[in-house]
Formats: structure tokens, C-alpha cells, sequence
């Protein structure tokens, strides 16, 4: 099950409200998209200072049986990035929702966070058809 406190992309991205007054958030992939990828190799992150754009291209990971996109859950700008991922993708494969967080941001928009899905609705998309 997926942690009831964030919110879902269709691209398997989460993202957690740290701090609604800052509008601080934090992002990462979640616990199906590591599972799907496999062993996590490495990570392609954006840099400190970056825009982030809802839904656009944020950076890549790559696993032992693929290289895939990293999207972004909201529109903001980077206010930090996991740095232990650089030496340590793996943190990814091991705790998703905790220590394999990949950026911080401050979101331009926080009610863009109403378009995606809750813990239940993803849930259920990623368990497909019943």
C-alpha cells in the first residue's frame, strides 16, 4: 500500500507536502516503479536552482533492465537533491518513500497537487484491471 500522505502521477512519481506555509515539497518514485525497474544503478538528478515543469522531464534512472524518464509532480524550483543517491542508488530499491527521496522543491502552485492521485487511486491503477 502506498503512504496515504502524498500524492500520485500516472508516471509513478509521489509527492509529500513538507512544509504548505513554504510550499516545500518532496518527491521520489515510488515503491511499483522501483519494483518494476529492478536493481537501481544510477541516478541522472537536476541540479540545485532548476525549474521544474508538471509532468516534464526531470531526470533519469537507470536500472539493470532499463533506462527510463524521471517526471516531475509539480511545477517548482530545486531546492535540494539527494545527494546519498549518487553514491548509493540503491537507497531507491530499499525504502522509496523514506531515505531514496530524490528532490526537494518549492512549488509555484500547490493546489496543482488536487490533479493527482491519491494513495487509494493509485493503488488501484497500478493493480490494473479487476
Amino acid at each position: 500500500m502506498s503512504p496515504d500522505d502524498r500524492r500520485y502521477t500516472k508516471e509513478h512519481e509521489w509527492v509529500m507536502i513538507e512544509d504548505a506555509a513554504a510550499k516545500s515539497a518532496v518527491a521520489g518514485i515510488t515503491d511499483f516503479a522501483q519494483d518494476q525497474l529492478g536493481d537501481i544503478v544510477f541516478f541522472e538528478l537536476p541540479k540545485v536552482g532548476d525549474s521544474l515543469t508538471h509532468l516534464g522531464k526531470m531526470g533519469e534512472v537507470e536500472s539493470v533492465k532499463a533506462v527510463s524518464d524521471l517526471f516531475s509532480p509539480i511545477d517548482g524550483v530545486v531546492t535540494e537533491i539527494n545527494e546519498k543517491l549518487l553514491d548509493h542508488p540503491e537507497l531507491v530499491n530499499q525504502d522509496p518513500f523514506g531515505e531514496g527521496w530524490l528532490i526537494k522543491a518549492t512549488m509555484t502552485d500547490i493546489s496543482q497537487l488536487d490533479g493527482l492521485m491519491s494513495a487509494s487511486d493509485y493503488d488501484a491503477f497500478t493493480a490494473g484491471p479487476q
